[in-house]
């Protein structure tokens, strides 16, 4: 996703750039080194950050554990866009590491798969792969990438312990969350969490609204990417910049949202200090962190829409390990090794040494730790349901990079709804252009 975040690191650990720079400069023999004369070295790039790098560390280790001929020295790289330009700059001059860590969607298009990566279709693993995972690290009907992490959803973190006192039933439309509002606010605790002091945590109701947008106009990711439908001439649509203004005309957002970041609304759903933290399933981990207690006191559900029984989930991907063409010979073949290592149940194990899954896996055969928090279950059984859809920039490379803004104005009340999916729009046809898409 590209939430001025992304799905290939915690959005919100964008402010750890600092941290990048030190890692970045550590090489990937002073991250390890090669050990014996006959042991083969892949070098694995990933972002920096304590939801990627200690990941990719655990799965290296692990790897060369079960295969001690070959060993994984990991290498640093900054996320956010100063990422994104080393990626491209060392694949285009042939300088990239043997196996790297990169988004999935539309980011992951942008590198030109077909040019730079090796195709992976025709490894038994691949058929392990779930239907949300497949597409989203594919072109042209080849698949590129094996996943790196599990699947997340977008909606609301509630806090378990408020919705028992006050005897609430989990929404599953639109009016029956703003009914519960009413009531948690007539309690006293704030009914929606906002931490607009980081910008990118204003987008929730819109890009987590699309299973929504889909129920209502399941064609409509092919007729946006065609420029045949827009924010503000869509209903279905529009109603993720509604319910932004909604919440906030009816006085139902934190004191001090203007200013708050997102870790004091980690605190504050963990606490019960607000009762609905609109977020992505990756926050989970640092919500428990920051509050133990959490990890049986808060819950998730999905963002409501009109229709409760065409209730469900909008899901991000995660991101994936690729293999790029300047990988040869004796390293090709054990990158190959070392993907399919990934996306087995022994990587989905490994994984969860270094940390605890945000949503189910996108390989068979993965299961949830039997410990996993409320949270997580609640969001694997949209899974297990089939009640989820893909978001929307894994379906379509159409998304503005000032979305995050404008939903802030949106939610603060500066600017209402309508005008500000006209403004995205304009924002959206732009990036389009840049992109050379046909019909804009």
């Amino acid at each position: 996703m590209r939430f001025g975040i992304t799905a290939r690191s915690s959005p919100a650990l964008a402010t750890l750039v600092a941290l990048s720079i030190s890692l970045a400069g550590c090489s990937s023999g002073s991250l390890g080194s090669s050990g014996g004369k006959d042991k083969l070295t892949l070098d694995f790039l990933v972002p920096t950050g304590p939801d990627s790098l200690p990941v990719g560390e655990q799965l290296a280790k692990d790897f060369s554990r079960a295969h001690p001929d070959i060993k994984v020295d990991v290498e640093a790289r900054p996320g956010g866009g100063e990422g994104d330009n080393v990626v491209k700059t060392r694949l285009a001059t042939g300088e990239m590491a043997d196996v790297f860590m990169y988004n999935t969607g539309s980011l992951f298009r942008a590198i030109d798969p077909k040019k730079n990566l090796v195709p992976v279709s025709d490894e038994d693993w691949v058929r392990d792969l779930d239907d949300l995972f497949l597409p989203t690290a594919s072109v042209g009907g080849k698949v590129y990438g094996a996943p790196f992490g599990s699947n997340m959803g977008g909606g609301v973190l509630y806090s378990r312990k408020v919705y028992a006192d006050l005897d609430l039933k989990v929404p599953k439309t639109w009016d029956q969350f703003m009914a519960n509002n009413a009531k948690i606010k007539k309690a006293g605790i704030a009914p929606v969490i906002q931490t607009y002091q980081e910008t990118w945590t204003s987008q929730l109701f819109v890009l987590g609204d699309y299973h929504n947008v889909a129920a209502e106009e399941p064609d409509f990711a092919k007729k946006y990417t065609a420029n045949d439908v827009k924010y503000a001439t869509s209903p279905a649509a529009l109603k993720g910049f509604q319910r932004l203004q909604e919440v906030h005309d009816a006085g139902y957002l934190n004191k001090g949202f203007a200013s708050a970041t997102y870790e004091q609304g980690l605190r504050m759903i963990g606490k019960g200090e607000g009762a609905h933290y609109p977020m992505l399933t990756n926050a989970i981990t640092p919500v428990i962190k920051a509050v133990p207690s959490a990890k049986d006191d808060m819950g998730f559900f999905a963002l409501p829409g009109e229709d409760a029984a065409k209730n469900g989930l909008t899901a991000w991907a995660p991101s994936a390990t690729y293999i790029p063409k300047s990988t040869k010979g004796e390293k090709l073949k054990a990158a190959k090794e070392f993907l399919a290592f990934l996306a087995s149940p022994a990587g989905c194990k490994s994984i969860n040494k270094a940390q605890p899954p945000s949503g189910p896996y996108s390989v068979k055969g993965c299961e949830l730790p039997a410990d996993a928090p409320q949270a997580v279950k609640d969001t694997q059984r949209y899974f297990e349901d089939d009640a989820v859809t893909p978001a929307l920039e894994f379906l379509s490379p159409v998304k503005g990079p000032a979305l995050e803004q404008i939903c802030i104005e949106v939610g603060s009340g500066i600017r209402p709804a309508k005008k500000g999916a006209q403004l995205y729009d304009k924002d959206v046809a732009k990036q389009a252009k840049q992109l050379g898409l046909k019909g804009w």
